[in-house]
């Protein structure tokens, strides 16, 4: 796990100044001595009433899997009554990705690249979307049941040049490409 890229990536969790060892220490275990084929990193404060949380994401490929980490803050509850923070790490053989999907999202009047979300489903979540199921007569007052779709979504990542960097919208892309490629069989 000492490559370069593996640097790179323990680097830019410490530079982050977000509970580094900890989410070092998910990550290792994670990888589990895997080398590091390419990664991403999603540095986010998210709003809760009166405070400040953040979160962090690490998306990682390996030769044979996509290894996600997740790490959070918490305030004191029933249970722990300290300020705690929960790493939750998920890894996922490259076989069993189903999709990759990656909306891009382009200011059309200087084609500058605003966001981007990337989507990976491997079975594990989907989302089902119901609606009554209507006929073509405007006058039909019968229950014609529901209609709907289900969608894989096991994860998703959205990173946008204003909030993130343009250079963060651009690794994600790179990321993205790159897992496309190693669950086609071939590498980027």
């Amino acid at each position: 796990m000492t490559t370069d890229v593996a640097l790179s990536l323990f680097d830019e969790v410490s530079r982050s100044g977000y509970y580094p060892e900890i989410v070092a220490e998910g990550l290792r275990d994670a990888l589990a001595d895997e080398p590091v084929a390419a990664y991403v990193l999603h540095h986010e404060p998210t709003f809760d009433h009166d405070e400040i949380r953040r979160h962090m994401t690490v998306l990682v490929l390996t030769p044979s899997r996509l290894v996600l980490v997740h790490t959070d803050e918490h305030p004191g509850d029933d249970l722990l009554p300290k300020p705690y923070t929960s790493t939750t790490s998920e890894a996922v053989a490259l076989g069993q990705v189903r999709s990759v999907v990656v909306s891009r999202m382009v200011t059309s009047t200087s084609n500058q690249l605003e966001e981007a979300v990337l989507t990976v489903s491997w079975g594990a979540v989907s989302r089902v979307e119901l609606e009554p199921a209507r006929c073509t007569d405007p006058d039909c007052e019968a229950d014609h049941g529901y209609t709907g779709s289900l969608t894989g979504d096991d994860f998703s990542l959205r990173l946008a040049a204003a909030a993130d960097g343009g250079s963060a919208v651009e690794r994600l892309l790179t990321f993205a490409r790159t897992l496309s490629a190693a669950t086609a069989g071939r590498t980027a």
